[in-house]
């Protein structure tokens, strides 16, 4: 009887499952970016969850999901297809890849897939964002193929990567926590003895990945806020704002790292459970090589 656990992921899996889970948990992306792009009025998320329900209906939290799927089929498969085609191709011979192969391998894949993703990632704001605009200001694009063309066509090739370089810096953390935190904890509880291939590893191994991208991209989060609400003039550069922040100590850059897990958590979770999913029953053995 063939044992499903041998099954090798194809290259595209992962964007797949990444699209699944972004179906899952996009109104709290919708959530997240109407909060960090109020300027001069101060809402709580649930005062905001309910304006958009009257406004819009149900509907409303899922204003934007294209963009959002478009995002991951970009961002996430190009991410997951350089991490998982490496792998692939350094463990062919039945050995296992090191932390710093893996991390090596996820921050270029992350790099690459953050700027990849990008004119998906502005189009995605923009679309969740217009749910909270008067109807007069609303962009109104149809949907995110329409809406990377309409940036295209009238803002330039420019402003469709603009935000690429932060994009990507983020989309480097994410990715080490996510996929080489994955492969490393997974590897790590598998060794034991008492984990098998099955759900409840990749539950769990999901959780602490989700916790260690949480982790790893906080700081640079915290600082990009901090820039983003900054008064003109106050910091003169990014190491000023990351020492303004550390004369409060080190847990200054952790500040909010409960709400940043509630959004980067579930779609890391679902991502992996997805992903296993998949790769379990359409992944395929590989040809023992004579």
């Amino acid at each position: 009887m063939e044992d499903k656990t041998k099954r090798i992921g194809r290259w595209y899996f992962g964007g797949v499952a990444s699209a699944m889970a972004a179906c899952c948990t996009h109104p709290l992306d919708l959530l997240k970016v109407h909060l960090q792009t109020q300027q001069l009025e101060k809402v709580k998320a649930s005062t905001l969850v309910v304006r958009v329900l009257k406004t819009d209906g149900i509907m409303g939290l899922y204003n934007g999901l294209s963009a959002s799927i478009c995002r991951q089929l970009t961002y996430s498969m190009t991410r997951f297809a350089i991490y998982e085609t490496v792998k692939k191709q350094l463990t062919s011979d039945g050995s296992v890849m090191p932390l710093y192969q893996k991390v090596l391998t996820a921050m270029i894949g992350g790099a690459t897939g953050g700027f990849v993703g990008t004119p998906a990632d502005l189009v995605n704001v923009r679309m969740q964002n217009d749910v909270k605009l008067p109807k007069e200001q609303r962009r109104n694009y149809k949907h995110a193929i329409d809406g990377m063309y309409q940036v295209y066509r009238h803002e330039g090739i420019r402003s469709s990567f603009g935000g690429a370089t932060m994009a990507s810096s983020r989309a480097v953390m994410v990715t080490v926590g996510q996929l080489a935190g994955y492969d490393q904890i997974k590897q790590v509880l598998m060794k034991t003895g008492y984990f098998q291939d099955n759900v409840t590893t990749h539950l769990t191994c999901s959780t602490l990945a989700g916790m260690l991208a949480t982790m790893l991209t906080q700081p640079l989060d915290v600082m990009k806020t901090r820039m983003m609400n900054a008064s003109k003039g106050e910091y003169s550069s990014l190491a000023a704002c990351a020492m303004d922040i550390a004369k409060n100590g080190p847990l200054g850059f952790f500040k909010g790292f409960i709400p940043a897990f509630v959004r980067l958590g579930p779609h890391t979770v679902l991502t992996f459970l997805f992903f296993e999913q998949i790769r379990l029953n359409f992944g395929y053995i590989p040809e023992k090589k004579a």
